[in-house]
């Protein structure tokens, strides 16, 4: 059963007419703590739904780690490079490869690119793309043949389809009796390949590791380095500290892949914080629309805890009536937002995808944002927290209005009764 000081705090919430509803300030208050955890639940869960689908996303196209000769030509082989990684449970793949930057050429249109060079059987190894390519395999680039697959975007960008030919523009020239011409070279389009990284998409073009040796002019253990995929990528930078000996880092580099993408996942992380504090601020107005419903109650209740005090209740069951008060009714707000926000941040990529079917525009570019929907994961950790700071606020606005209660003298507050 519940103690006297709860059944006549639950009481008070009650209007004075017997009709069993809340009174109206009391239910303003509750609704505010409801909106700003909802609000705080529904936009974290966005936030944490891009990070982990973007995370997700690159994850998925993009090698976890990379080694690398900073020169080579002291006799370095890019086969040497595998000594580092051999027998290390962490290492599931790796793959050699060539970067450099050309430009693509066909039907009048020109695209900058990085082409890469790969070895076909091991590169699908590190890519988790290779068995969900859109036209042809990686196996079709064969050596000396200049095949060439492009991304998607790309493709349709050039306008160039599977059987066809684009020319490739690299950043040497030859030099010639009328000066330096550009080196082409015509590739042939034996597959496209769809990451679902838009800019990805729009820039890959894979070639077969010799032909990019061919084409740059480089020797046959000329390599960038070697891409590495990994059984936690999470663990990448703890992993990728302490791969090469202190001795040899002079001329081997080690990078994971946050290297390339700290920047925005650490832009994502303070957005998310501050989000996070103004978000906050509702949850902290409501808590104070809360201590102005108290005051009022306890002003409105001045007779009542007179008599309760002349019939023996001690001033600290005074202040624990309303205690009970404010705090069921911050109990009630944050369980009422904590269920319309979990409800809302589950289902808020089918509720965009709804309103960008009725208005019939995305309302998420890829070319910004990586994908083109808007992903949602409610985080139970963030969930717990919110709530806790919900309950804490609201306990806290209980505190002032219940002092003032308990300080209430029986002799002054029923003078004129």
């Amino acid at each position: 059963m519940a103690s006297l000081e709860t059944w006549i705090g639950l009481r008070y919430l009650r209007a004075k007419k017997r009709n069993g509803f809340m009174s109206f300030i009391t239910l303003i208050s509750i609704l505010g703590i409801a909106l700003g955890v909802a609000a705080l639940i529904i936009v974290l869960s966005v936030v944490a739904g891009f990070q982990k689908d973007i995370r997700g996303a690159l994850l998925h196209v993009a090698p976890h780690a990379e080694i690398g000769y900073f020169e080579m030509g002291g006799g370095e082989k890019w086969q040497d490079l595998r000594k580092y990684v051999q027998g290390k449970k962490e290492v599931l793949a790796t793959a050699p490869y060539i970067a450099d930057q050309a430009l693509l050429a066909n039907s009048g249109e020109v695209q900058g690119v990085q082409l890469r060079g790969i070895l076909p059987d091991e590169e699908k190894k590190v890519v988790d793309y290779s068995d969900k390519m859109k036209v042809g395999r990686f196996d079709d680039l064969r050596p000396g043949e200049f095949d060439i697959i492009l991304g998607e975007g790309l493709a349709e960008a050039l306008g160039a389809e599977q059987g066809g030919k684009v020319t490739v523009i690299t950043p040497e020239g030859n030099v010639t009796p009328a000066g330096v011409v550009p080196r082409l070279k015509q590739f042939n389009v034996v597959g496209i390949v769809k990451t679902g990284v838009y800019e990805l998409d729009h820039s890959l073009a894979l070639t077969h590791l010799i032909d990019a040796q061919t084409l740059y002019r480089l020797g046959e253990d000329n390599v960038n380095g070697l891409r590495l995929k990994l059984a936690d990528p999470h663990n990448a930078p703890e992993f990728t500290q302490n791969l090469i000996p202190v001795a040899e880092q002079h001329k081997i580099w080690v990078r994971d892949w946050t290297f390339s993408n700290r920047s925005y996942f650490e832009a994502v992380k303070f957005e998310k914080l501050m989000l996070f504090i103004i978000l906050t601020l509702i949850i902290a107005v409501a808590a104070f629309n809360l201590v102005s419903s108290l005051v009022m109650a306890v002003t409105e209740k001045q007779a009542d805890i007179a008599i309760l005090r002349t019939l023996g209740l001690s001033p600290g069951s005074v202040m624990k009536i309303f205690m009970v008060q404010g705090a069921f009714a911050g109990f009630v707000g944050t369980l009422v937002g904590v269920v319309v926000g979990v409800l809302v941040g589950v289902n808020m990529g089918r509720i965009i995808a709804a309103v960008e079917n009725l208005i019939g525009k995305k309302l998420v570019n890829p070319q910004f944002y990586f994908i083109d929907y808007v992903p949602s994961h409610v985080d139970i950790n963030d969930v717990v927290i919110i709530v806790a700071i919900s309950l804490s606020l609201s306990f806290l606005a209980t505190l002032y209005p219940s002092w003032r209660a308990a300080k209430t003298q029986p002799a002054e507050a029923l003078r004129y009764e």
